[in-house]
């Protein structure tokens, strides 16, 4: 089916006029529509629908008008047509319409078998002009989420969310969209390296792609933290490192180009600090230095373990094979920079900010608190970075007031011993599951694809046993931010994820993981029981999904924190908490306006999503919903069992 909109501006606000034409059978048909400050209009249509009528009306005082048109086929009248409903449907929403009338929303459905959306404006020339435009759709799905739901049904989708790490190698529109296309459920933007306005042409270019293309991507913010590091190399974007080489670590200013083998050092008290015979450990191990000589402000090393120099790395002060470990508790966890930048997070709207190297929970409680008196309507999670020995000292009380969780275990491996790392990440992996926090597993999964085109296999190893552990997202780090192949690595997360869960699905395994109660308050406590039973409802059953209404994401989470073995789908009439939802295990989020009663909802999201060819007749589902009617606080939650019809 196409449309074509045709708009006139006489005076701007006065009247505007509107022409849609169907081409379905006839090349003919057409309806238009006249509007002014007050009016109502019927709408004619040639060929072999009759006709309708429609109603105009302002909007909270507004330019903006809602209406709803209606066409039926075989000659037959309808004065309103709503979801489900046979026939042509065109409903002009004012939600997104501003203040001056410039957007409106043009949605048409035919036989809930085609759905198109169409934006119109009156910001056009006195003239008017033919334009067609797409826009969002009734309901908000992933672009590249329905194409595999579409090709693969329900059980083939990935449960294992991916989050990438945009640099220089993967920052232009195109190099974002292919990312998307291939798997991308978190672009995260890392305040080590950069520019604010290099960071913000990026979260613009991604909510582009978002509004216009139709994908979902989730944007994370990464503090820089106030751990000892190292400068941004000159401008290069590595150096490398030479067994026996000689180099100088510095805190002196340059105003000019960076000498040869030349390190600048972040932390004035440095040179006072390190001592003759002291090792200086480069990002968690990569590279490695032995202090030989001090000279004022400089430092002179010799390389022990040569490796690639980033810029920006973290450096730890090694002595008699102990962490230095007082210098970086003088530091602030969020230092004055990492302020600005929270700032400009906000101003952005990113969805989840990542602190660096937490230590205690007041400081994760502190930045909540600031966002909520900076940015009252802010939903912004806050995402806490283990990295530290101090941080797994408090882990769990930092994980009960965290949004999330990091295991950066590149710097948390130059802070334990590497023979730890291991078991620390499957400690933590679990307790985020227990206490109902996704999880990202980040740093050094696929580093060998900074430079070479296919991993190693004992990194497909430890990706698969990642994903064994059920966490809820994978990162790359450099592999996406400054390789040469972002796309590959990209691919291999994927593809890795589908075959170790599918392995899973066929072995049937299931943890034997207790999850403890989480709240003490009866109907969260009632949701928490009700998710449990729906996952092992669906397991047993060999359910196709579970469906879940919800207004905050919530009894999503819960159903996710169970790990069941067929996808949810998380109907939320909030965007934001559709994007948040985006970094749970096995959450296919929607943007849905439903109704208070189940059965409505049901009903509208069944026609809905076989009119896009995403589920069909006879697929099992479970249903279970969070959303309680306006005026009423008491309400019974319950277990649907249903077949598509």
């Amino acid at each position: 089916m196409t449309q074509a909109l045709w708009f006139c501006s006489s005076h701007a606000t006065t009247q505007h006029c509107l022409q849609v034409a169907s081409g379905k059978d006839n090349q003919n048909s057409r309806f238009s529509c006249l509007k002014s400050t007050a009016s109502s209009s019927k709408i004619a249509r040639e060929g072999s629908v009759k006709g309708s009528r429609a109603g105009f009306g302002a909007v909270n005082g507004s330019q903006c008008w809602g209406t709803t048109l209606a066409l039926k086929k075989n000659n037959l009248k309808s004065e309103r047509v709503g979801h489900g409903d046979r026939g042509l449907s065109v409903q002009m929403m004012a939600e997104n319409c501003d203040r001056n009338g410039k957007d409106a929303q043009v949605a048409l459905l035919d036989d809930l078998e085609e759905a198109s959306v169409y934006r119109f404006t009156n910001d056009l020339p006195e003239w008017g002009g033919n334009k067609e435009i797409p826009i969002s759709p009734i309901m908000d799905i992933d672009f590249v989420t329905e194409g595999e739901l579409k090709e693969n049904a329900f059980r083939s989708a990935r449960r294992t969310k991916l989050v990438c790490t945009i640099g220089p190698s993967c920052s232009s529109s195109e190099q974002l969209e292919a990312l998307a296309i291939g798997g991308m459920n978190v672009a995260r933007i890392n305040m080590c390296h950069g520019t604010k306005e290099w960071h913000r042409s990026v979260i613009r270019r991604i909510k582009t792609l978002n509004q216009e293309k139709g994908y979902s991507v989730t944007l994370m913010m990464d503090t820089e933290g106030s751990e000892i590091h190292m400068g941004d190399l000159g401008g290069a974007q590595s150096s490398k490192a030479e067994d026996g080489d000689e180099w100088v670590c510095t805190v002196r200013k340059f105003h000019g180009p960076l000498p040869q083998r030349t390190i600048q050092v972040n932390y004035d008290g440095f040179a006072e600090d390190v001592m003759v015979g002291d090792e200086l450990v480069v990002d968690g191990g990569m590279v490695r230095f032995e202090v030989v000589e001090k000279m004022g402000p400089d430092i002179y090393c010799q390389c022990t373990d040569p490796g690639l120099l980033l810029p920006r790395a973290n450096l730890t002060i090694w002595r008699n094979g102990h962490l230095l470990q007082e210098r970086n508790a003088m530091l602030p966890t969020i230092s004055s920079k990492d302020w600005l930048d929270i700032d400009f997070g906000l101003a952005e709207g990113v969805d989840f900010i990542a602190v660096s190297f937490v230590q205690t929970a007041d400081v994760i409680k502190h930045l909540k608190s600031y966002i909520a008196a900076r940015s009252p309507n802010s939903s912004t999670g806050v995402f806490a970075k283990i990295e530290s020995a101090e941080s797994l000292k408090n882990l769990e009380e930092i994980l009960q007031v965290s949004d999330g969780v990091m295991v950066a275990r590149g710097d948390l491996g130059a802070q334990i011993p590497l023979e730890q790392v291991p078991s620390v990440q499957h400690k933590v992996v679990h307790l985020c599951r227990q206490l109902n926090k996704p999880v990202i597993v980040a740093s050094q999964l696929l580093e060998s694809m900074i430079e070479y085109p296919t991993p190693t296999r004992a990194e497909v190893a430890d990706v698969s046993e990642a994903v064994r552990q059920r966490a809820d997202a994978l990162m790359l780090s450099g592999e996406s931010a400054m390789g040469l192949f972002p796309e590959k690595a990209l691919s291999v997360l994927r593809t890795v994820s589908l075959r170790i869960e599918l392995r899973l699905r066929e072995e049937k395994y299931y943890e034997s993981l207790q999850l403890p109660t989480l709240s003490t308050i009866l109907s969260e406590r009632i949701s928490e029981e009700i998710c449990a039973s729906a996952a092992q409802m669906a397991n047993k059953l060999g359910a196709d999904a579970i469906f879940v209404y919800t207004r905050r994401g919530y009894m999503a989470s819960l159903l996710s924190r169970n790990r069941p073995d067929c996808p949810i789908f998380a109907f939320t009439h909030s965007a934001s908490v559709r994007r948040r939802l985006n970094l749970h295990w096995g959450v296919i989020p929607f943007r849905l306006d439903f109704a208070d009663e189940m059965e409505s909802n049901l009903c509208q999201t069944f026609s809905l999503l076989k009119a896009r060819g995403m589920i069909r007749s006879g697929e099992l589902i479970i249903a279970v919903s969070d959303i309680t009617p306006e005026n009423q606080t008491d309400i019974l939650q319950s277990i649907q069992v249903r077949k598509i019809p």
